[in-house]
Order: structure tokens, then C-alpha cells, then sequence
């Protein structure tokens, strides 16, 4: 029989090892055919999150310059670099332009069939609109792979997981605050992908809880506002009267910081200085493994301070006390926060020049306001100075810390499980909204449809009705009969809706302490609970441990989801190989 391999995924995941297969073939499978089998109920390209079948109002958060489904030069890995357009040249946009989301699955649908294109003569595809239910098999036979009203599986030689976002079943606390809604005539909304969310039950004039203030509520807030008719006309916003009334608050107690709004000029920090692959060699290499905050988080933490002063010192040395190279050689040699600290004082005067990866973090911490309304001034402030500092290049140095996120991101992901903090920080910082979403966010806030609730935002649920209270206003609480958990579900394998990721954990697939799938950060195969790699079973995507930050990404900055895919790509091809030889033999 001609071998099989089943991609469970036909989003932007699967479409990017599809394309790897595409480019790696010629060297790794001279084969005479092979049938790929693509299962996803939503269409090839896109999948769900990015189907064209969505609201025209909903943006992409990335400059279409700034999206890329190709690989270039910077992508280390073993197969071939295959370039391509990215989406501002594919669909001949103003690169500065944020898209909406109908046309990057547009973009996301011609990569996919571009890649099937360029498969050898004798590999096919097959598109399965279907749920994939359970993978059963043994780690040394043909797998089979059951979907959703068919009677027979797939057999497969191999299968990948490209998996994306997933729902999920509530944790405990998400399922108390909904069987309390049922119980008192509310609305409660849990995690969701916000297109997807049924919002019709959140009704005009009334007030609405809204716990989370990233890319999640910017969505939920465009959908209640101008997708009820509203308009944005300048920095006023012009209500059509169907508007609730939007309380929101979260940890850090603010929106994720805007996309930064000018180009990157001069030479660019040689990343990576302080972690890369022999830090990251050396940290797996322990017997005892490794604790994230002890002994990752200061070489993340020096690897960030390096890419903000490097910019610093080589794009605005008139704002720094000594030379580069002087500064370099004394910040190499640093032995702890401590002793850099005590250099950058000496070496950088204006303190607003410093990073501060802490203040950056919690920039409310211990920060108080007399009442509801100061606040709201407040906060429209810090809001004003973000956007004014994320477009004024005098502030690049904020650039180089992104082009420092970027570069550890990619050497943690070869590290595998280092918690969740890590993935909500990096999201804050490098990949907020679009700039005009903030001055929208601040045109309805004046417009009195947006009130900011505060930091560290508890929820309670009694009389009645959901309570909000904050820190950041000692002594303001706001009652409203919904609430809305403005965030996509955790990615969790036990909580999973998706049944195939629940019997993976059934048939001994290992979990992270925080329910992620545990694979190889190598090549992404499966791990059961004593570590082997299971032979046939890959997975990919934000529910493992080898978690990237996207499935595309930035042009020319490594791009760890293309790594992990070419890896990938190149094990299947050769496992495939030599099955084949063997049959043939």
C-alpha cells in the first residue's frame, strides 16, 4: 500500500508543514507516491481562527509587512529555504496597513495551495471536512484515525497534530460562576474565541464585567460597538444606542502595549548574546532540570537588557554616560541583577531610558486613586503616553527589546515546558493591538461606554448579581448581571473539548503540571509519561509544551514555528523513506 500520512489540522499550522513536506521532498522521499490526508472541518488555509467567513471589522494585530508564511535566511533549520511573499506584497497593500482577518485567510488559503502545488508528481492531498474523534494503533503498527461520522478510519503510517486554538471545558472556578448564572437569571461568557461568541445576550445601556484587556477584548469590543452600528468619526465615537456599558479590568490592570508604529533603521543587536543554543544545551543537560524564574529568567532578563542598550548606545549615544563597547565589555561580565543594575545607573543618566522589566510588568503595582473617576483619567493618561511612545523612534530602544523577545522565544521553545508566564508576558509586550484600537478604546472611553476597572480585578458572584472590585480604587465596586472572561481557552490536554486530545491523554501521552502536551522539543513527537517519543504520533501547536508564538510570523527573525515545522517535515519524510524501502525490500 502507498504510504499515509494524516495532518489533523488545516489551519496555518498544518499549511506550514505541508509547505515543509513541499519544500523537503525532493531530497528526503524519491518515493514513488504518498497520500496526505488534511482532517479539518473548517477550510484548508485558514481553519478556524483565520476562515474568511468572519467580521470584516476584525483586524489582524500585526502590520501586513510584518506576516510571513515563507521561510528566508534566518530560519535556522536543515531543509531548503523557499521564499515567498508576505501578505502586504501578496495582496499589493501599504505595508504599514493592519488587515482584517477575511483577507489573511485569503492569503492563508493561496499558501496552502501554492504548497500542494509544489508537492512531487505521485503525492496527493485529500481535504476531510470533519471532526478527528481518536487516534488508536500501536507505537509500532499503522495508526488509524476515527472521524466524526464516518464509520471506517484513516489508516496512516504517521500522523501530526496541527492543532490550533481549542475549546475547552470550564476549570472549577469558571464552572461555579456559571452554574451561579443559571441559577440567578445571568449571562456569563466564558473563555472563547471572541468571532465565535454569542454576544447577543449582552443588552444596550447595561452594564457588563469584562475580566481580560488583551486581543481578546479588543475583539469584543469592536463586535459591541461598531459591529452594533456605531462609528469612530476622528477621536470621537458616535454610539447608535445598542452599546452596552463595558467594565474592564485584569491582572496587570491595562491593555497590552500597542504595536510599535515606526521602522527599524542601523544595524540590528547580534542575537542571541546571553541565551542561545549552547545556554539552552547546558540547561537541558542537567541532571535535576531546571526552575524557570531561577536559572532561565536572568539569562532571558540579560538577553532583553542587552537588546534595549545595544539600540540605546549605537542609536541614541547622546543619552548615555560611555561607549558601547565599554558598556558591553562591563554588562558581559555582570555577575546578577544586582552589579547591572549598579552599571546601567552609572551608564544610562535618565532613568526613563532604563528598562525595567518589573515596572513593565506590573504598572499599576501599589499605584492607588481616590475614586472611580480619577482613575479613568488615569488610565486614558498611561494609554495616551503608550501610543505616543510605541510611534516616536527617539524610543527605539523599545524596538531592539522586541527583536530581543523574538530571538528567546525561539531558544525557549527548544527548552519545552517552562510554565505559562512566560507566553502572557511575551504576548503583552511584542504583540498588542493595533494603535488605532487604542485610540478607539480611548474615544469610548470618553464617549462613557468603556470603564477601566483596575489591576488585580476579583469577581464575586452573590445577591444576585457579579461583583467587580479592584485595588487600583480602594473602595469602587460595580455590579452588572454579565460577565464576559474576554480571553481564548486555556490549552490545556484534561480540559480539552476536542476528544482526540482527551484520549491521547488516556492512551499515556504525557502533561506538563499545567496540562500541556509534553513532546520532543526536537522533532515535536509525542511523549509518553517515561519520556520516549512515540514512533508515528507528532504534535505541534499552542496546547504542547514546544508552544511558538505564532504559526506565521515577522519576515527575517527566525521564525520557531518554521524551525519546528521543517523538523518536523524532515522526520515524517524519512521515516516514510524507509518504510518505504522496507515494503519495497
Amino acid at each position: 500500500m502507498r504510504p499515509q500520512l494524516v495532518i489533523v489540522g488545516a489551519g496555518p499550522r498544518g499549511t506550514g508543514v505541508l509547505e515543509r513536506l513541499a519544500a523537503n521532498a525532493p531530497e528526503l522521499y524519491p518515493g514513488t507516491g504518498l497520500d496526505i490526508h488534511l482532517v479539518d472541518p473548517h477550510p484548508p488555509g485558514g481553519g478556524r481562527i483565520w476562515r474568511e467567513e468572519q467580521s470584516p471589522l476584525l483586524w489582524m494585530n500585526s502590520h501586513a509587512e510584518d506576516v510571513t508564511m515563507f521561510t528566508d535566511e534566518t530560519v535556522v533549520m536543515d531543509g531548503p529555504v523557499r521564499e515567498g511573499p508576505t501578505l502586504h506584497e501578496w495582496a499589493a497593500l501599504d505595508g504599514r496597513t493592519f488587515a482584517d482577518r477575511q483577507l489573511q485567510g485569503r492569503y492563508l488559503r493561496w499558501v496552502y495551495e501554492r504548497a500542494r502545488a509544489e508537492l512531487p508528481p505521485g503525492v496527493t492531498v485529500r481535504h476531510h471536512p470533519r471532526r478527528a474523534l481518536r487516534i488508536s494503533g500501536s507505537r509500532e503498527g499503522r495508526q488509524q484515525v476515527w472521524l466524526e461520522g464516518r464509520p471506517r478510519p484513516l489508516l496512516a503510517d504517521l500522523v501530526i497534530l496541527a492543532l490550533g486554538h481549542l475549546d475547552a471545558e470550564p476549570d472549577d472556578t469558571q464552572a461555579e460562576l456559571a452554574a451561579y448564572a443559571r441559577a440567578h437569571d445571568l449571562v456569563h461568557l466564558p473563555p472563547d474565541f471572541t468571532a465565535d461568541s454569542d454576544l447577543s445576550s449582552l443588552r444596550a445601556g447595561e452594564p457588563v464585567l469584562v475580566r481580560g484587556f488583551g486581543l481578546a477584548f479588543v475583539d469584543l469590543m469592536v463586535l459591541l460597538t461598531e459591529g452594533r452600528g456605531g462609528r469612530h468619526e476622528g477621536d470621537t465615537y458616535l454610539p447608535s444606542g445598542r452599546e452596552p456599558v463595558l467594565y474592564v479590568g485584569s491582572r496587570r490592570g491595562v491593555p497590552y502595549h500597542s504595536k510599535i508604529g515606526y521602522d527599524w533603521t542601523g544595524g540590528r543587536p547580534p542575537l542571541p548574546r546571553f541565551l542561545g543554543p549552547a545556554e539552552v544545551e547546558e540547561l537541558l543537560a542537567r541532571p535535576e532540570g531546571f526552575d524557570f524564574r531561577r536559572d532561565v529568567w536572568p539569562l532571558v532578563e540579560k538577553e532583553l537588557g542587552f537588546a534595549h542598550y545595544h539600540r540605546l548606545f549605537t542609536a541614541h549615544p547622546e543619552r548615555t554616560g560611555m561607549a558601547w563597547t565599554d558598556f558591553e565589555e562591563k554588562y558581559a561580565a555582570t555577575a546578577g541583577p544586582a552589579e547591572a543594575r549598579a552599571l546601567i545607573a552609572a551608564a544610562v543618566p535618565d532613568p526613563a531610558d532604563r528598562l525595567d522589566l518589573a515596572a513593565l510588568d506590573h504598572p499599576l503595582h501599589a499605584v492607588r486613586y481616590a475614586s472611580h473617576e480619577a482613575f479613568q483619567e488615569g488610565l486614558r493618561d498611561y494609554i495616551e503616553g503608550d501610543l505616543s511612545r510605541r510611534h516616536d523612534p527617539s524610543h527605539s530602544a523599545d524596538l531592539g527589546v522586541f527583536l530581543g523577545l523574538l530571538s528567546v522565544y525561539g531558544q525557549l521553545v527548544r527548552l519545552g515546558n517552562v510554565g505559562p508566564w512566560w507566553h502572557g508576558f511575551f504576548s503583552y509586550l511584542a504583540s498588542g493591538p493595533p494603535g488605532p484600537r487604542l485610540r478607539q478604546m480611548l474615544a469610548l472611553s470618553r464617549a462613557g461606554l468603556l470603564r477601566f476597572v483596575g489591576a488585580d480585578m476579583a469577581v464575586t458572584a452573590e445577591d444576585g448579581v457579579f461583583r467587580a472590585t479592584s485595588p487600583t480604587v480602594p473602595g469602587f465596586a460595580v455590579e452588572a448581571r454579565a460577565l464576559v472572561e474576554a480571553r481564548l481557552p486555556e490549552p490545556t490536554v484534561g480540559r480539552a473539548r476536542d476528544s482526540l486530545l482527551r484520549e491521547l491523554q488516556g492512551d499515556g501521552a504525557a502533561e506538563t503540571p499545567e496540562g500541556l502536551l509534553r513532546v520532543d522539543p526536537g522533532d515535536g513527537r509525542i511523549l509518553d509519561g517515561a519520556g520516549r517519543p512515540h514512533p508515528r504520533r507528532f504534535a505541534l501547536g499552542p496546547y504542547t509544551d514546544a508552544r511558538t508564538p505564532g504559526a506565521f510570523t515577522r519576515p527575517r527573525t527566525g521564525g520557531a514555528a518554521f524551525r519546528q515545522n521543517d523538523a518536523t517535515a524532515r522526520a515524517v519524510l524519512a521515516f516514510l523513506r524507509d518504510l518505504a524501502g522496507r515494503a519495497a525490500a
